[in-house]
């Protein structure tokens, strides 16, 4: 029992369940701990770390017998690095994991039943799939310059030579901004002491257009020998922007608003189907384009166009989802908080001349009121993809007020998900279909889109 059990115990368990951060979870004298980098299946000793009361945190010490599901993890720093936290787990494992840990989530807070859960659409490929890159810098104990990637729930700097989820470019662009912060003694910022001069390096790599951002993230407003840096990065093939972003804040945030660009374009290019958009350092535009495009092309089947219909899309980014639905509705509005994404946007809609999109910079919860109330704005359709955090209800409501025929939700965290599905079904909706989308291979994140039809009232 817990009364028995005590902080720095060794215990041997059995893995039973992975939880929503992947997380092993068994019992000890029915006691529940949740074991990192533990996996179902596993018999493990681990360590108490942490007590509280109904369950515990313990450190995974050693696998006495290993799960049939578990796999080698390729990448050496995969225990470390917070990124890829079920990297261990076969691949077609980490599917089911997900679908899952979806499945739960609306049956237990959303109290959802009787909908279609379609299969979830896998990676092909699941290495080397991300467009975009942050790289913390830092230096080891011994003084010298590392880059990598946050330790978990730390900023503690693992270093990483080669991250199977990066696009492989980036270890030598690591390695050019390195070599030139060694010779003009570019020192790396130090959190602490507010000190130093370059903090991350930000890097895009077009999927399909294979052009190259190289963004250095200062806490300075200029850097020594930029030619230098330049003419290292301009000779590699696909190079396309290299920029500064100005970044003074004591603060956890990556990006600060102020970019410069120090030669050739401000942006990058890429494609989603047959859409291209402009990428700017700010722009919020999704990680992996290959599962992108099955993610819209789901979309764009749940939302049910024909040529018709006038769709709201609320979050909209720079325009993503907007143009790729504009293809095939009468007109698409959409609604962003970020003034930079929307100046985008609109500046997309011109570079795919594509006409029937209008765009409005604001909160949806208090655009989409505003614009019903005072206009009697109509949907036949609205598509929502909020940040982690979910809708806010005022939005739930003017949504559930303008009636709409469907509503195409695509999200990025299942918990807010179920919680914003039961509002909708207590108001008025029925969810019809669920497909997951793995956008985050190796990672316990997960993409969801879900389609609801209005209830006809009798």
């Amino acid at each position: 029992m817990k009364e028995s059990l005590k902080k720095n115990d060794l215990v041997t368990l059995s893995i039973t369940d992975l939880g929503s951060s992947g997380e092993g979870i068994g019992k000890v004298d029915g006691f529940t701990l949740f074991v990192k980098d533990a996996l179902i299946g596993d018999t493990i000793q681990a360590k108490i770390i942490k007590m509280k009361k109904s369950y515990g945190y313990g450190r995974l010490m050693e696998i006495l017998t290993p799960s049939p599901y578990r796999t080698e993890a390729r990448c050496p720093q995969a225990r470390a690095c917070g990124g890829c936290q079920i990297q261990p787990l076969a691949y077609e494992d980490q599917l089911t994991y997900k679908e899952n840990k979806v499945r739960e989530l609306l049956e237990r807070v959303g109290k959802i039943g009787e909908y279609e859960m379609e299969p979830i659409i896998g990676m092909e490929e699941p290495w080397y799939y991300r467009n975009k890159a942050q790289f913390p810098v830092g230096r080891n104990k011994e003084g010298d310059i590392v880059t990598g990637f946050y330790a978990g729930r730390t900023h503690s700097i693992v270093p990483v030579d080669e991250c199977f989820i990066q696009h492989p470019m980036n270890r030598q662009l690591m390695d050019i901004v390195k070599k030139w912060m060694k010779d003009c003694k570019a020192a790396p910022y130090d959190e602490v002491s507010h000190t130093g001069l370059v903090r991350h390096i930000f890097t895009r790599i077009g999927k399909y257009t294979g052009e190259i951002m190289v963004c250095l993230v200062i806490n300075g407003k200029r850097i020594p020998a930029a030619e230098e840096l330049v003419a290292a990065l301009k000779s590699v093939p696909g190079m396309t922007s290299i920029c500064l972003n100005i970044n003074r804040e004591k603060s956890n945030v990556i990006l600060g608003s102020t970019v410069k660009c120090l030669w050739g374009k401000p942006y990058i290019t890429d494609k989603i189907g047959d859409v291209v958009y402009q990428i700017s350092p700010l722009s919020f535009f999704q990680v992996n384009p290959v599962q992108t495009q099955k993610l819209y092309r789901t979309a764009m089947e749940y939302a049910g166009l024909s040529g018709k219909e006038t769709v709201w899309d609320l979050y909209c980014g720079i325009g993503t989802i907007s143009l790729f639905l504009a293809q095939c509705a009468k007109k698409v509005y959409g609604v962003e908080i970020v003034p930079q994404a929307i100046e985008d946007a609109g500046k997309n809609a011109l570079l795919n001349h594509i006409e029937n999109v209008e765009f409005f910079v604001g909160k949806a919860e208090e655009v989409l009121p505003e614009q019903y109330e005072k206009f009697g704005v109509y949907a036949d359709v609205i598509v929502v993809d909020p940040p982690r955090k979910g809708c806010d209800e005022k939005l739930l409501r003017c949504m559930v007020q303008m009636a709409p025929k469907r509503i195409v939700y695509v999200s990025c965290d299942p918990a807010t998900l179920a919680r914003d599905l039961h509002f909708l079904e207590t108001n008025g909706y029925k969810v019809k279909k669920v497909r997951c989308v793995d956008m985050f291979a190796h990672s316990v994140h997960v993409e969801t889109i879900v389609l609801m039809s209005r209830v006809e009232k009798k």
